[in-house]
């Protein structure tokens, strides 16, 4: 950032003093909550994380400083405001692969179609090939064996959401994902490459940090004791 683009002092001083106003004011919220997603708490908190985020950024602007907050993204905070006690589950998967080897997606579909001798010639073709693959096995199945079907694996993402009453059949089936509220989903599990990368990322701080230990080229090496 430019000199002349740089925060003043008294700006970063009135961002410190908001992010102390907010925290009074999440405190007071949370010592008034009236039950578990009082929303008060919750435009409290989002209060807090603006003001946080604004002193962060003015911080290093002007100081080149960070502070030791990491605030929780939206997606993170969403508060959970479906039924206590839920009647109805819905289960929502989405599962990414890419057609890695499309010659082994097409034989597997090959021997489908030749193992139920219906003479069609869906195999023919990357997608026909998908559709006898996913009409033939079962989705976790595929997700067990992708490989061996010349695929590979992309994010995947499983959310389990709650509501009071069952819909009536065939509500939803026009567009079954289109209606999912976030604020009623009870738990979700994701998987992504991205994860190991962090992972992978950590670990290469760690070892920058802490190097495997090298022998000087002056040391000598003491020989092991026979008895030992």
């Amino acid at each position: 950032m430019s000199d002349a683009a740089q925060p003043t002092a008294a700006e970063v001083r009135a961002a410190a003093e908001a992010v102390k106003t907010a925290l009074d004011r999440h405190l007071a919220a949370v010592e008034r909550r009236s039950g578990e997603d009082d929303p008060a708490v919750y435009e409290a908190f989002n209060q807090l994380a603006a003001a946080a985020e604004t002193y962060d950024e003015l911080l290093y602007d002007r100081y080149d400083e960070v502070t030791p907050f990491e605030i929780p993204g939206a997606e993170d905070t969403l508060p959970y405001t479906g039924p206590e006690e839920p009647n109805t589950v819905s289960v929502l998967i989405r599962r990414d692969y890419a057609v890695a080897e499309p010659q082994r997606l097409l034989a597997h579909a090959q021997r489908i179609e030749a193992a139920d001798d219906e003479g069609s010639e869906a195999s023919g073709t990357v997608h026909g090939a998908l559709g006898l693959l996913f009409g033939e096995f079962e989705p976790d199945e595929i997700a067990s064996r992708h490989k061996e079907f010349g695929l590979e694996e992309g994010d995947s993402t499983l959310w389990v959401t709650a509501t009071d009453e069952a819909p009536d059949p065939g509500e939803w089936l026009e567009a079954p994902f289109d209606e999912v509220d976030p604020q009623h989903v009870v738990c979700r599990f994701d998987v992504s490459a991205v994860f190991d990368d962090d992972i992978d990322d950590d670990t290469e701080d760690d070892l920058e940090d802490d190097p495997v230990p090298t022998l000087d080229e002056d040391e000598d090496l003491e020989p092991l004791d026979a008895d030992r």
